[in-house]
């Protein structure tokens, strides 16, 4: 039955596109599947079950500036000065605790920063408690407390999701791992699809071991490995290989593709950042004089805001226009060129 299926992806975006093709696929049945992100399926659930754990079904969920808020409040009862305790770090230590289970009394006390984490973290649930709230992480942490603490809610859940569908399982973290655990540990018809090697979000909470570890969890499980690439040349997917198989947390595998050949990768190694940018103002122009390309042709990836300075002052240096994407310019500098060069943050 379409509704006794459950499929869970990381971005509402993903789900959106998850339902889309299943409706396409099968019709209206469709519809009465549960697809949606971890946090949306834990919402609808506590929704109708906040009562087993002592909380309102009509809880308000806070956002990253009502958390903000909270621990300004807090600091305040403490009497901490955020200057030397900042909001921001305290919230990510908070967050990565739920992530991994772990309430005030599990924080680790290995220093008196520790400490203080701990009592802000307290605090912090207490603030929740009476504005009868809920944080983004809790919405996972209460699902796996509700199913720890009640049996009969767990036998209902289970029975409710025979299938459970997994999407980017690498990017699971300790709570979301032990709920797919917890709903398909007994009819055991759980379907994960993930890539190791593309395990990037460890600073989110991420833990690649999930994946490598599924075999485990579910021996009699059966492994489809989607090797076959139809984006990249065999050149890029040669190049990717040669670094990540020295990476000892993965599982075996090597992709291949239908696009033989490809220009070969070439890498760099530059002194500082600025180097690095002169490096590329200097490839851009050679190409343009070499193979007469404009300079539309050419886009430049980083990864953080604070990286795109050193291109724009060397671009800029050299009267090499360009095209800032996804950022604000650090240069207010406008040309009225229809072809530039594009700098996008990825």
């Amino acid at each position: 039955w379409p509704d006794r299926l459950l499929a869970v992806t990381f971005t509402n975006k993903a789900a959106k596109e998850m339902r889309a093709r299943v409706e396409n696929l099968v019709g209206e049945d469709g519809q009465k599947m549960w697809v949606g992100t971890f946090h949306s399926t834990a919402v609808k659930i506590l929704r109708r079950e906040a009562s087993r754990i002592g909380i309102v079904s009509s809880f308000v969920i806070f956002d990253e500036d009502d958390t903000r808020a909270a621990l300004r409040r807090v600091l305040d009862e403490l009497r901490l000065d955020p200057k030397r305790y900042p909001i921001g770090a305290l919230s990510n230590a908070i967050s990565q605790a739920k992530n991994e289970l772990k309430g005030p009394n599990e924080y680790p006390n290995r220093s008196y920063a520790d400490e203080v984490v701990r009592r802000v973290y307290e605090s912090y649930q207490e603030v929740l408690r009476r504005s009868g709230g809920l944080d983004f992480d809790d919405l996972i942490m209460k699902l796996v407390e509700l199913f720890n603490t009640d049996e009969e809610a767990l036998a209902k859940w289970r029975d409710r999701f025979r299938h459970v569908l997994v999407d980017e399982y690498q990017d699971t973290n300790r709570a979301q791992y032990v709920l797919v655990n917890q709903l398909a540990q007994e009819h055991r018809n759980v379907v994960v699809v993930g890539d190791d090697d593309q395990s990037i979000y460890r600073f989110r909470g991420a833990d690649v071991r999930n994946i490598l570890d599924f075999r485990k969890d579910y021996p009699d499980a059966h492994v489809v490995r989607l090797e076959q690439n139809y984006r990249s040349s065999q050149a890029i997917l040669d190049a990717a290989y040669s670094v990540i198989r020295s990476n000892p947390e993965r599982a075996e595998k090597r992709l291949r593709t239908e696009r033989a050949g490809g220009e070969k990768v070439m890498a760099t190694q530059a002194y500082n950042e600025v180097e690095e940018a002169e490096f590329v103002a200097d490839e851009i122009e050679r190409l343009r004089r070499t193979e007469d390309r404009g300079y539309s042709s050419f886009a430049v990836l980083y990864r953080t805001n604070a990286q795109s300075r050193s291109f724009e002052d060397v671009l800029a240096r050299r009267k090499i226009p360009y095209r800032l994407v996804g950022g604000i310019r650090f240069w207010a500098v406008s040309y009225t060129h229809l072809t530039l060069p594009t700098i996008l943050r990825v």
